[in-house]
């Protein structure tokens, strides 16, 4: 363990969403990670039954949070976690409902007082307080979207797909693929509550099918990719009022390649290149970043070295980015070269059943 001057949380499926019954996951995933090197190595597992895909961490880290992706009368969950940094371990607090169904994506403000949650089957987005010991408050908040668009197959109804809190603390901002709208909330830091917003939201191209979205360091520019319709949006990001005003779109897919399934988006922490990941292709699209943010080049495409490419993170330092590849159960890690953006192997790989995210702790 000596070697690894990080812990990496990795959320995965345990059921549903698998491509071999064979193989089972245990839930979260610890891992040691090496800074210097890019290695991985396995540490701990903390199971949690139920599809502990997409996680949070404090911004002390003394906390973990994840979310229970599931669709029962329960609804979905949140669950709280108190992480043991020297034994590389996770000890539950508690678990709640989201008061809605597939939770699949969360987040914690910067001051460590509300976590937020995108509910995918319920359509509906989740407040949810945290209180001074970590656990979480049951009596939550929850907003139910309206809408839907033009996919019969995907559109019907609607689908918050993540929730992003602005780098100024002000707003919410929750793309949800149902309705083709990056739905826009006011952060209430007193009564902590989302708060209606005008305008309530931004459109995007009809079928694009928005999913994850990234904030240029500045805080002035926002990246939203669209898993449908294998693209990324650029807006310019008014933060006097939350409005979004699209300035750019580029594709995250060869000329040449069909099959469209987008899934995650990073920047550097730099802001010099944006990495998108695409399902299928399976690959990470790569872009220079200029114009202060407001400018996308397409200057390369990675393969992942594995299948299915879910969710992607680049280290706290900017020097590696891990894939994770959510259908051959793998993570590879990669060099960012600082010059050019672009990616080198690293021959650096850990197996774990149907990784879906990463977070990273310093130990």
């Amino acid at each position: 363990m000596d070697n690894f001057d990080y812990l990496a949380f990795i959320g995965t499926y345990t059921k549903g969403n698998v491509v071999n019954e064979g193989l089972k996951s245990k839930g979260i995933y610890i891992l040691g990670y090496n800074s210097k090197s890019g290695e991985l190595g396995l540490l701990n597992t903390a199971y949690e039954k139920d599809n502990p895909s997409f996680l949070s961490v404090s911004p002390d880290g003394k906390y973990l949070y994840s979310v229970g992706e599931i669709d029962d009368e329960r609804g979905g969950a949140l669950s709280s976690y108190l992480v043991d940094k020297e034994n590389a371990s996770l000890n539950i607090i508690n678990s709640i409902s989201t008061g809605s169904n597939g939770p699949c994506h969360l987040m914690t403000d910067a001051s460590g007082s509300i976590l937020l949650a995108a509910n995918y089957a319920g359509g509906a987005s989740t407040l949810a307080r945290i209180n001074d010991d970590g656990s979480l408050n049951e009596n939550v908040q929850v907003i139910q979207h309206q809408g839907s668009s033009i996919n019969p197959e995907r559109q019907m109804e609607p689908h918050a797909h993540s929730i992003n809190i602005s780098p100024s603390g002000k707003y919410a901002l929750v793309p949800d693929l149902g309705t083709d709208k990056v739905i826009i909330y006011k952060i209430d830091n007193e009564s902590k509550k989302l708060l209606s917003n005008v305008p309530e939201f931004a459109k995007v191209t009809p079928g694009m099918g928005p999913r994850h979205l990234e904030f240029h360091p500045n805080g002035k520019v926002v990246y939203v990719i669209h898993e449908l319709g294998a693209n990324i949006s650029v807006f310019d990001l008014d933060d006097h009022n939350g409005k979004l005003n699209e300035i750019q779109s580029i594709s995250t897919l060869p000329p040449d390649y069909e099959q469209k399934s987008c899934a995650d988006i990073h920047i550097s922490p730099d802001g010099k290149y944006l990495y998108g990941s695409n399902r299928g292709h399976d690959s990470l699209a790569i872009y220079k970043v200029s114009d202060e943010g407001r400018k996308l080049e397409n200057i390369d495409f990675q393969s992942t070295l594995g299948k299915t490419p879910r969710n992607f993170a680049i280290d706290p330092n900017g020097n590696f980015l891990l894939a994770a590849n959510q259908d051959s159960s793998d993570i590879f890690t990669f060099k960012i070269n600082k010059e050019s953006g672009k990616l080198d192997p690293t021959g650096f790989k850990i197996d774990i059943p149907y990784p879906v995210c990463i977070k990273f702790l310093k130990r």
